[in-house]
């Protein structure tokens, strides 16, 4: 199937691959690099009509996840231009994802101290202790952020980027300061719900202004928070109708945040246990004219996705999980001979649950467990939909959270157990600054050797001097 965007940008299919954050970045510098190159290349011949990158962040002090890349300025020009031209090659239209996170960066990576929000907020609340209390941002701030993600843009269309989506959701900052939850601000970018909306469509103008007016542009935007006293669908709803009055070629929807995680968990409600946000995006239908939408987070039979494009309820299926774990069948349904109601196919998810009293973590080992699926497919192999989910809590927390090059000013304590590094052994040197380790790392069955580096009374303290 086919379809224009609204300024007559041609897209060859209805299927997206949704944004994912793929932790391949080196911490020391947060550059693109061969394993975005390849994972991004295989990705792009599935064929798929678009494809988002993972969280691009515009600052690099704040980052989502240690191993983000960062576009703030043009050192990483080159490599963005190889990843743009060959994940293009078959067709594709690549989309860059670009972000911050406020509050929503950890402790251990946020080179500031202390991350930033709408307001003074408290932590994240979530089942481990990786975020501290967010300080409001001044205004001088909140305008040098709009023109960060301008500058963003600007250099990711230079690339040969087909557009950019700007990430309104999943509480990062843009979405918290449309949330009367934790924007409380009380000038021009807060204590309304007009001026809750200003950051984002200020946001929206900056990057319009600076890839002009034919280079398509997204927004990811939450449907609601799901939490008392936040984002509601018909305060969302607004932000769409003039998101659409200002020209906004692509909507992406989703909802929820880290404290309540929507976009991950199933609600029994929707059709076929599909389609987490498919009762909003049918209201969105009936607002919108002309403006395409895109609708992620759930869908996984050919079936309901036929019949949700047939309806015309959206116009663009969005796959996250799917591309990280069965990308190979992308290809089979975009095929012009291929028929879904006769010949039907269900992406299946793996069975990640962790059991009672475990509920709390659940959600985020699958994001590490997807994430090490990612990793898999970048380095040329096929993804490995058999691995238990408790390998995640061993491979991807401690890599892309806790044991991380960036000079982290927060002592945090940091245990890895088993075979944990695949390209090397971590090594405890004057990159780490200011934590504490205490480091097992059990050799393979076939290895009589143990490493055993305790940070207590009979051994060094690996410190470097408290600097950014």
């Amino acid at each position: 199937m086919q379809f224009d965007v609204s300024i007559g940008c041609y897209v060859p299919n209805r299927i997206a691959k949704s944004a994912l954050t793929e932790s391949l970045a080196d911490p020391r510098d947060n550059a693109p690099n061969e394993k975005h190159y390849q994972l991004y290349t295989r990705w792009g011949k599935t064929g798929a009509g678009i494809i988002m990158s993972g969280n691009v962040m515009i600052d690099r002090r704040y980052l989502e996840n240690p191993a983000n890349v960062v576009v703030d300025d043009d050192r990483h020009v080159e490599m963005l231009s190889r990843i743009a031209k060959d994940s293009q090659k078959h067709g594709s239209l690549m989309f860059v994802q670009l972000s911050h996170p406020g509050r929503q960066c950890p402790i251990s990576i946020c080179l500031t101290r202390q991350p930033v929000a709408p307001s003074d907020l408290p932590p994240v609340k979530i089942a481990l202790p990786l975020f501290r209390s967010a300080r409001a941002l001044t205004l001088s701030e909140v305008e040098e952020i709009i023109l960060a993600f301008g500058r963003s843009a600007e250099i990711i269309k230079r690339a040969g980027f087909h557009g950019v989506q700007i990430h309104s959701a999943h509480g990062y900052l843009i979405s918290q300061f449309n949330s009367p939850l934790y924007n409380k601000r009380t000038d021009k970018y807060g204590g309304s719900p007009e001026n809750n909306r200003r950051f984002l469509l200020e946001v929206y103008r900056e990057v319009r202004k600076n890839v002009g007016p034919n280079f398509p542009i997204s927004v990811k935007l939450n449907s609601a928070d799901f939490q008392k006293g936040g984002l509601t669908e018909e305060d969302s709803l607004k932000i769409i109708e003039i998101l659409e009055e200002e020209g906004l070629d692509l909507l992406e929807i989703s909802g929820g945040s880290y404290e309540s995680v929507q976009f991950i968990q199933k609600k029994e409600s929707t059709q076929i246990r599909e389609a987490y946000f498919l009762e909003f995006a049918k209201k969105v239908s009936q607002h919108v004219k002309k403006m395409p939408i895109m609708l992620t987070g759930g869908l996984r039979s050919t079936c309901t996705m036929h019949q949700v494009l047939k309806d015309h309820q959206v116009d663009v299926i969005g796959l996250g999980r799917p591309f990280c774990v069965e990308f190979q069948r992308i290809s089979q349904i975009i095929s012009p001979n291929y028929n879904p109601v006769k010949n039907p196919i269900v992406f299946n998810d793996a069975d990640l649950s962790l059991g009672n009293g475990l509920r709390d973590f659940e959600s985020g080992l699958q994001n590490f467990w997807h994430q090490e699926q990612i990793r898999r497919i970048a380095e040329g192999n096929l993804p490995d939909p058999e691995m238990k989910i408790w390998k995640s809590l061993i491979v991807c927390p401690v890599l892309a959270y806790v044991w991380s090059p960036r000079r982290s000013p927060v002592p945090m304590p940091i245990i890895l157990i088993g075979s944990i590094v695949r390209s090397e052994e971590p090594r405890l040197n004057s990159s780490h600054a200011n934590n504490s380790y205490a480091v097992f790392c059990l050799k393979k069955k076939n290895d009589n050797t143990r490493t055993k580096i305790r940070n207590d009374d009979r051994t060094r303290t690996h410190r470097t001097p408290d600097t950014l």
